[in-house]
């Protein structure tokens, strides 16, 4: 029997402080192409008439598809230790996304 001796890659992950700060999101606008998703992590205010885009992520199909999963893996893994998330209605928000094309 062959004996495998592969050496776990281990990858160092840099933070710095500011990253480190984290940026608020309360909204999500995602698109899709056939080669990414992007992401639009957007902060908006209540009754104020503008929201500004805060971080894009573009990600590939691939990359988009493990995120889902993970997060899915952690919502459960939050759930099962602080209960339920609660969803709660809210009426849909007419969005102007950017600038529009004229022909």
């Amino acid at each position: 029997m062959e004996e495998k001796n592969k050496k776990q890659q281990q990858i160092n992950i840099e933070l710095d402080e500011k990253v480190a700060e984290g940026i608020y999101s309360n909204l999500a606008i995602i698109n899709h192409s056939v080669s990414e998703f992007v992401v639009d992590f957007i902060s908006m205010m209540p009754g104020a008439p503008k929201a500004k885009v805060k971080s894009r992520i573009v990600l590939t199909p691939q990359h988009a598809k493990k995120f889902l999963k993970a997060l899915n893996d952690n919502v459960s893994r939050f759930e099962k230790a602080h209960g339920t998330i609660k969803d709660y209605e809210q009426p849909p928000i007419p969005i102007n996304f950017g600038p529009t094309g004229e022909a």
